[in-house]
């Protein structure tokens, strides 16, 4: 079985405004854009912000959520490095970058419509 992520697809309210916060926050390339989605290239996955109007033809009869389910991951050699990059283009954290049990150092911050993304470090182990 193949279990190659290529793609997520994250359901926005306003598109406009979501695509304006990826373009900032990420700086990744727009490889599309139409009446209801913009996708963006994040190295080997495609991240598509399809408006929110548009998701129930693709997973009825499940109803649109809301608030946070789930959590998004990116690697950084450096959590603190990434961190202050972030805040650098306005973005606002709910938490660290802190150290974790697990052997992580992480910083979690939230798109408009409440995905949380995590900036992770794996720490290392003496």
């Amino acid at each position: 079985m193949n279990t190659t992520v290529g793609a997520m697809t994250l359901f926005v309210a306003d598109k406009e405004r979501s695509k304006a916060f990826y373009a900032n926050a990420f700086q990744a390339e727009q490889v599309h854009e139409d009446e209801n989605s913009v996708v963006f290239q994040f190295d080997n996955m495609l991240i598509v912000l399809l408006d929110e109007s548009e998701a129930p033809e693709l997973i009825e009869p499940a109803p649109v959520g809301s608030g946070t389910r789930a959590q998004y991951t990116i690697w950084f050699d450096s959590c603190d490095a990434a961190t202050e990059e972030l805040r650098g283009r306005g973005v606002e954290f709910l938490n660290g970058p802190q150290d974790r049990a697990w052997g992580q150092r992480t910083s979690v911050f939230s798109d408009p419509d409440g995905h949380t993304w995590e900036i992770a470090q794996w720490l290392k182990q003496s």
